[in-house]
C-alpha cells in the first residue's frame, strides 16, 4: 500500500497549546488513595506520594490535570480538604458510591502537582452548590492575603496563592447521572453568575463551560447552544467528553471512532461560532477536551462491586495494543484540531482508565496506551502543519472512507526538527511512505520509531515489559523527501532535523 504525505513550512493549523496533553485525576476507586498517594510505599516521599508514579508522570510530560473531578465535585464540599487531617470529615461519596477519607484535599494535591511539574485544572461544585462556594475557593486558592478564605489559606500552611488559573463550572451537568443534574437554562443561569462572581475574585482565570456530555447525548448541540447564549460573554471555553468502546470486537471499525471524534470537535466549534454570530461577538469560544480514552473494559466487574468501600478498584481498564492504537488515533486528531481544541485531558492518569497503573505495596506498570501519549506529549510541542494526506479509504460498519492512514507533522522551530506521527490502522498491509514537506533544507533523520507486531489484544498486565517502542530502520531521506514503511496496525513517530 503507497501512501504520501505532503505538506509545506507555511502551512499550518496552529500553534499547540501544551495544555492538549493534560491528564485527569479523579476522587474515584484508586486514583487518589494507592495511585498517586500510598504513604506506606517504598517510593513514598515524605508527603506520602508514590515518587515512581511522580516519575512516570514526568515521563509523560503532562502541563496540566483536571481535579478533583468528575462525577465526584458534583457532590464535593472542598471545604472538607483543608485544614489538620485528624479534623477532617469522612463523607458517602454518592457519585462513586464510595466512602471519600478526604486525607488528600486541596492543599495535598496542590504539593503533588508541584512535585509532577504540571499545573491543575480547577472544578467547582456546581451540582449540590453554586457561586458562593465557588468564588470562595477563588478567594482561597488565589488572593494574596487580607482576607478570611486567603487568610485561612496561610494558616493552613501555604503562604502564597496557588494561582489556579484553569477552572471548571461543574462536570457533566445535563448526565442524568449527575448529581444535582440540571436543565440547559437552570446550568446556563447558574454558570453564568458563578462565572462573573469568580472573575470579580480573579480577573486573570480561565473558565471552561460544561457542554453536553457526549454527542450522542439527546440533550446535544441544543445544550451547547442554550448554555453558550447565557455564558458567552463570561467563560472561555466550552467542554467535550468521549469514552470509545469495542463491545462487538470489530477492530476495523474500532480503530474508525476518531473519525468520530473529530466530526465531534468540529460540530462543537460550528455551534459556538454560531452564537458567536448571533451575540456580535468579537471572542472565540476554544475548546477543551477534558475528558477522553478508551473505557469498557471494567464496565461488567464494578457492576459487581458493592458500595461504601474506601478506594475500591474500579475503572480499571486493562488496555490493549488496539486500544493504544486507537488512543494514538485520538492524539492526532487533537493536533489536527488544535486550532479550536486547546486543552485536552486523557482521562484518567493513574490506575482509573489509565496508563498509569500500580500495585499496593509493589510495583507500577505501564499501560499499552502509556506509549503514544508519552511520545506525542514529549515531541509534538510547536505547530501543527496542514498536511495532504494521500491514502487509501476502507467502509466500516459505522463510518465510510476511512483512510488506513491517520497521521499529523509538528514543527518545533525551537528545536529545528518536525516530527511526524502516524497510525496504519491496516491489520494486513504495510504502508510504503514518501514523505515531502517543501520549504526545509538538508532534513536529516533524527529517528524513526515504531510500536508494532503485537497481537491487537496484547496487553502489559502480567508481562510488564513485553511491549515497547522500536527503532524503524526503513526510513532514510535524500535531504529533500523521506521514505520508508509503517508495519500493519502500527504507532510510528519519525523525528526529522533540518538546516
Amino acid at each position: 500500500m503507497k501512501v504520501t504525505i505532503k505538506g509545506h513550512k507555511d502551512q499550518e493549523i496552529s500553534k499547540i497549546d501544551p495544555r492538549i496533553y493534560g491528564s485527569f485525576v479523579e476522587h474515584l476507586g484508586r486514583a487518589v488513595y494507592e495511585g498517586i498517594y500510598e504513604p506506606g510505599h517504598p517510593t513514598a516521599n515524605e508527603l506520602g506520594f508514590r515518587q515512581d508514579v511522580i516519575d512516570a508522570v514526568n515521563e509523560l510530560n503532562v502541563p496540566l490535570v483536571r481535579y478533583p473531578g468528575g462525577n465526584f465535585v458534583s457532590g464535593y464540599n472542598w471545604e472538607d480538604g483543608i485544614g489538620p487531617r485528624k479534623d477532617r470529615p469522612k463523607r458517602l461519596d454518592l457519585a462513586w458510591r464510595s466512602v471519600e477519607t478526604n486525607e488528600v484535599g486541596l492543599h495535598e494535591f496542590m504539593d503533588w502537582a508541584n512535585q509532577a511539574g504540571t499545573e491543575v485544572n480547577m472544578a467547582v461544585n456546581l451540582g449540590t452548590r453554586g457561586a458562593d462556594a465557588a468564588r470562595n475557593l477563588v478567594e482561597y486558592s488565589n488572593h494574596p492575603g487580607g482576607t478570611y478564605w486567603s487568610d485561612l489559606r496561610k494558616e493552613n500552611g501555604a503562604e502564597e496563592p496557588f494561582a489556579i488559573k484553569t477552572w471548571c463550572l461543574g462536570n457533566e451537568m445535563d448526565g442524568p447521572w449527575q448529581i444535582g443534574a440540571k436543565t440547559a437554562e437552570e446550568y446556563g443561569r447558574l454558570a453564568t453568575e458563578t462565572a462573573k462572581v469568580m472573575k470579580l475574585v480573579d480577573d486573570s482565570i480561565e473558565l471552561v463551560l460544561c457542554g453536553s456530555s457526549g454527542s450522542k447525548m439527546p440533550t446535544f448541540g441544543e445544550w451547547e447552544y442554550t448554555v453558550l447564549e447565557h455564558a458567552y460573554d463570561e467563560v472561555d471555553y466550552l467542554s467535550l467528553h468521549l469514552y470509545w468502546q469495542n463491545f462487538e470486537n470489530d477492530l476495523p471499525n474500532y480503530l474508525a471512532k476518531s473519525v468520530e471524534m473529530d466530526q465531534f470537535i468540529k460540530n462543537v466549534a460550528s455551534i459556538c461560532d454560531a452564537v458567536k454570530a448571533k451575540k456580535g461577538s468579537e471572542k472565540t469560544i476554544n475548546l477543551s477536551f477534558d475528558e477522553w480514552n478508551v473505557w469498557y473494559h471494567s464496565t461488567e466487574a464494578d457492576a459487581k462491586r458493592e458500595p461504601w468501600d474506601i478506594a475500591p478498584p474500579l475503572l480499571e481498564d486493562i488496555y490493549n495494543f488496539e486500544d493504544a492504537l486507537l488512543v494514538g488515533c485520538g492524539l492526532i486528531t487533537l493536533l489536527n484540531n488544535s486550532d479550536r481544541v486547546k486543552i485536552a485531558c486523557l482521562a484518567q492518569l493513574v490506575n482509573v482508565i489509565a496508563p498509569i497503573m500500580t500495585i499496593k505495596d509493589g510495583e507500577l506498570w505501564k499501560q499499552p496506551t502509556f506509549y503514544p501519549f508519552m511520545q506525542a506529549s514529549n515531541f509534538g510541542r510547536g505547530k501543527v502543519l496542514d498536511l495532504r494526506l494521500d491514502s487509501p479509504t476502507y467502509d466500516s460498519d459505522e463510518y465510510k472512507n476511512v483512510p488506513y492512514l491517520e497521521s499529523t507533522a509538528v514543527l518545533n522551530e525551537d528545536e529545528k526538527e518536525i516530527v511526524i506521527f502516524a497510525v496504519n490502522r491496516s491489520e494486513k498491509d504495510s504502508m510504503e511512505v514518501e514523505s515531502i514537506i517543501e520549504g526545509f533544507e538538508g532534513l536529516s533523520i533524527i529517528e524513526a520509531t515504531e510500536l508494532a507486531d503485537y497481537d491487537p489484544k496484547q496487553t502489559t498486565q502480567e508481562k510488564h515489559d513485553s511491549m515497547k517502542i522500536k527503532e524503524n530502520a526503513t526510513f532514510k531521506t535524500d535531504g529533500a523527501t523521506v521514505e520508508g514503511s509503517f508495519k500493519p496496525l502500527s504507532w510510528n513517530m519519525v523525528r526529522l532535523s533540518y538546516n
